[in-house]
């Protein structure tokens, strides 16, 4: 595909071709029927990374475009990290309810109970398709597959060149090796536009079949790594000085290494807003823009210290430059061009308001912690009541009280930036107190000038995390990869997904175990696979209180193949190498059912 921002010139007569009702006559959905629904999330774009935010040196014309010719909620937030915004997007639910607490480790799991957002429309009678990052479970029965999705193509884990890369395929933003319904298919192209492109292959399909579609574009761009971005557009931004949008001074020698990750940061930027004109170009050609929502949003902060507004902070923190973005909403058969909202709303709020905007009625037996947003879109006046939200991501098994929260109510905002890289604090919670109204770039703390408002933030913070973290008896248990099922005969195990025991999570030397259910008791070929060709050494493989010890040779990275008979019911799997007295864990492994 050809990046060139030559491209940008006519999207813009393009969507405010289509603001002003120029659809194809005959095929355009009426405005009494359901719409079609399509949501875009970016990965570690910031809420200052568009035009329309104010940023002069990353190019986001048609992100720009529809943003003047939609609907826009501008005090919108989501999680610190990826993964829990993520969960709560899918549910409607904050993500502690939901057993999905952080990033990896096994705690990016999210519970199968939970109903999605595509169980919900699928329930419905929409077709559901997701493309590019799901990262709320890889194996059965936590995939995007059987979560209500019937066309899914996605990376496994938090992103591509992660420890979940399918073997050979490390690290691979072009030509990648994506997970498709389940199986790991070789792709060719640049990773986000494979996944515009099959998201536009769905819609053509569902059009085709006149049914309607919800599609979710979850693109890993512009998470890290950064050494294969669109060379076009990151030739074109190699000559841009970002410095100006750089928050802290830094040495020579240090811009330059910032500017060169800025530049590469920007091209991915860059080629999703490419994407996203090609989407709103196909839709219209298909003549169903008109009855179309496209939601475009970030799902946390940027991932470096830079421009966000008038705000302070980055991914993983719980200030609002870590938990703001805009939220655009596109739906030209109901939303007026440039309609504004700044009442408080959160990613908590997506499910409902699109159930709401589908006239799908699923919301009377199950429970959301969202509302309908949909009022403040649709008409000039709405009734919003104050609420509050809260904000709470941290590293670890199981959230503390206190640990790494904010909660925002009205223009209120209580917050102990306790830090996301830590499972505890040690020592008394120092809370901070700002009236974001006045000083939203947080610098003057009135705690000591506020204390009713203080303490009632509190007491209210002490009983959302109460009751989050009530939500069922065992709460914050990881959910179980369940194996030996039609579902998912092989199933690869990788360290996304185990539970940590030594070492650092993911360097060579590390270690953990992954927990299992058997569906059935069965026989498994089990292999153990290496990331560093190893030096002569012994395995072993333990299954509950099953083991089976193998000898490795040097240089050999994969082919150890054990055979296990495994009992149904609940177990766990670990490997432990032992390479002359230093131990480690395997990198991946496969268990294939005989």
């Amino acid at each position: 595909m050809n990046h060139s921002i030559i491209y940008f010139c006519s999207l813009r007569v393009l969507f405010f071709g289509v603001a002003a009702g120029c659809v194809v006559p005959g095929v355009a959905q009426a405005e009494n029927e359901r719409p079609n629904v399509v949501v875009i999330m970016s990965d570690d774009q910031g809420g200052g990374d568009y035009g329309f935010q104010g940023n002069t040196l990353i190019e986001t014309p048609s992100l720009d475009t529809m943003f003047e010719n939609g609907g826009c909620l501008t005090n919108f937030y989501v999680s610190p990290v990826c993964a829990p915004t993520r969960a709560s997007l899918m549910t409607g639910r904050y993500n502690y309810r939901t057993r999905c607490v952080d990033t990896y480790i096994g705690r990016a799991m999210m519970d199968s109970d939970e109903k999605t957002l595509a169980e919900y429309l699928s329930d419905a009678g929409y077709r559901t398709g997701i493309y590019g990052k799901w990262h709320l479970g890889d194996n059965y029965p936590l995939r995007a597959n059987d979560q209500g999705f019937q066309d899914s193509l996605v990376h496994r884990g938090g992103g591509i060149g992660q420890p979940s890369d399918p073997i050979g395929a490390e690290g691979k933003y072009t030509d990648p090796t994506l997970i498709k319904n389940g199986i790991e298919t070789p792709m060719k192209g640049y990773c986000t536009d494979i996944y515009f492109n099959a998201a536009m292959q769905f819609i053509d399909e569902s059009v085709n079949a006149k049914r309607n579609f919800f599609t979710y574009i979850a693109t890993n761009a512009p998470h890290g790594p950064f050494h294969d971005v669109p060379t076009d557009l990151y030739e074109k931004y190699q000559n841009v000085d970002f410095s100006p949008i750089l928050i802290n001074k830094i040495n020579k020698d240090r811009l330059a290494k910032e500017n060169d990750k800025l530049a590469r940061i920007a091209a991915m930027i860059t080629n999703i807003d490419v994407n996203v004109g090609r989407l709103f170009k196909h839709l219209q050609a298909l003549g169903v823009l008109e009855n179309t929502i496209v939601i475009y949003l970030n799902d946390n902060g940027p991932n470096s210290l830079r421009f966000v507004g008038d705000m302070r902070g980055m991914k993983t923190h719980v200030d609002d430059g870590g938990i703001r973005s805009p939220l655009l909403f596109h739906w030209p058969a109901k939303v007026k061009s440039g309609h504004r909202s700044s009442e408080m709303c959160a990613h908590i709020d997506v499910l409902p308001t699109l159930l709401d905007a589908c006239s799908v009625d699923g919301l009377k037996t199950h429970s959301v912690d969202g509302r309908s947003f949909l009022p403040l879109l649709v008409n000039d006046q709405a009734d919003w009541p104050v609420r509050s939200l809260v904000f709470q991501t941290h590293r670890g098994d199981e959230p503390q009280l206190y640990h790494h929260f904010a909660i925002h109510n009205g223009p209120w905002k209580l917050v102990h930036p306790s830090g996301f890289g830590q499972e505890k604090f040690e020592g008394e919670a120092t809370l901070e107190l700002y009236n974001l109204r006045e000083d939203p770039r947080q610098q003057n703390n009135i705690a000591a000038e506020e204390p009713d408002v203080f303490a009632r933030l509190k007491a209210d913070y002490e009983s959302w995390f109460q009751d989050v973290s009530s939500t069922r008896p065992d709460n914050y248990a990881p959910p179980r990869i369940i194996i030996g099922t039609d579902f998912e005969p092989k199933t690869v195990l990788t360290r996304q997904d185990w539970r940590h025991t030594q070492g650092k999570p993911w360097a060579q030397e590390s270690n953990g175990s992954w927990l299992l259910e058997a569906e059935k008791p069965s026989s498994y070929e089990i292999e153990i696979i290496f990331h560093h060709a190893p030096t002569k050494g012994l395995a072993t493989i333990a299954v509950g209180n099953l083991t089976r010890t193998i000898e490795i040779i040097s240089g050999q990275k994969r082919g150890y193949v054990q055979r296990f008979d495994i009992p149904q019911g609940q177990t766990s799997l670990s490997v432990t190498a032992d390479f002359d007295g230093h131990k480690q864990g395997p990198h991946q492994v496969i268990l294939q059912v005989l």
